[in-house]
């Protein structure tokens, strides 16, 4: 480790030469910080949040530089949780974008300083229409601290560059404070997992949410035989189905086992007289339409299975379909 001085500050600050102890000390910088965050936590969160609720309109998150990066991260994450947002570059907001924001709406202004002249119009307009502010910041004597509403501040610390200048532990508080007011606001307004579902029906988050029926086709045949059926009927009914399982139904249609590739090399010496009743694994792991996706794996992963059929929630021995573990995985 080695030493470098930097004009303007007090002493030689450390500089790791090696990538890990580097990235590991930059770590533990900002978990004290975010220690120090939690612990520092007051009366304000509450009433932020309590504004966020009663905010009639939008949540319109603000900032400049890397407080901007993270304000739009902020809001992104509030409109993913059930609190409408959007973000407002600050700079563009006194070029005419200050239009956007309405009375109804509330400002959550992210700045670590406080200081920052891009955020004056912007504070001056909600000052003017009696919008309120969230402030995310460090500094209470800054101007945007004496205009907020309510102030979240954050600890003073150092920053985790060598330099001490570069925002790290700032923008790591700063999001950490925003991630903690928009669950905080999902919790309070009640958000359920079926809304959630709603608002992420993409990527791997919307396929773990959705329902079953929406992953599986429902009108795929499935691999049906009757309780009597010879080993070359259900052979041909696992093949075509292509799922490796053949469903045993009784007379009146109702499922009463399920047929396996184990099942059948158990059951090899049996081929040529046996019938779908004789080496059938009964009461199959069946599941209602609707079922999260998520549910139905840890169902599967928990009984050791890789298909699961799919029945109707008033009638669990009707197959409607029929869902294999690799139909699941994104």
């Amino acid at each position: 480790m080695a030493t470098v001085d930097h004009p303007g500050l007090a002493g030689a600050l450390p500089i790791h030469r090696d990538g890990i102890s580097s990235g590991r000390a930059v770590i533990l910088k900002e978990a004290e910080a975010l220690r120090l965050l939690a612990n520092s936590l007051d009366d304000g969160f509450e009433r932020a949040v309590d504004l966020l609720l009663s905010t009639e309109r939008r949540v319109i998150v603000t900032g400049v530089g890397k407080s901007g990066h993270i304000g739009r991260k902020i809001s992104a994450t509030l409109a993913a949780t059930g609190t409408a947002s959007f973000f407002l570059h600050a700079g563009e907001a006194a070029h005419g974008d200050l239009g956007m924001v309405m009375p109804g709406d509330s400002l959550l202004v992210v700045s670590n300083s406080g200081f920052t002249r891009e955020l004056r119009p912007l504070i001056g307009y909600a000052r003017r229409f009696d919008i309120p502010i969230i402030a995310i910041v460090s500094q209470l004597h800054s101007p945007l601290a004496r205009a907020a509403t309510v102030i979240l501040r954050l600890p003073q610390t150092a920053e985790a560059c060598p330099a001490r200048i570069a925002p790290t532990t700032s923008t790591a508080m700063s999001l950490a404070m925003g991630d903690a007011l928009a669950i905080a606001t999902m919790n309070r307004r009640g958000v359920t997992r079926t809304e959630l579902a709603i608002w992420h029906p993409g990527g791997e988050i919307g396929s773990r949410l959705a329902p079953i029926d929406e992953i599986i086709d429902l009108d795929e045949p499935m691999p049906l035989v009757r309780a009597d059926a010879p080993m070359r009927e259900v052979v041909f009914e696992m093949t075509s189905g292509g799922k490796g399982v053949a469903a045993v139904i009784d007379d009146d249609g109702a499922l009463i086992g399920v047929i396996t590739d184990g099942d059948l090399r158990r059951a090899f010496d049996q081929v040529l007289t046996a019938r779908a009743r004789d080496i059938m694994t009964p009461h199959p792991v069946t599941v209602p339409r609707g079922a999260p996706v998520e549910e139905v794996m840890a169902l599967m992963n928990a009984r050791k299975i890789t298909v699961v059929f799919i029945t109707e929630p008033a009638d669990s021995t009707r197959p409607i379909g029929i869902a294999h573990i690799h139909d699941l995985v994104p």
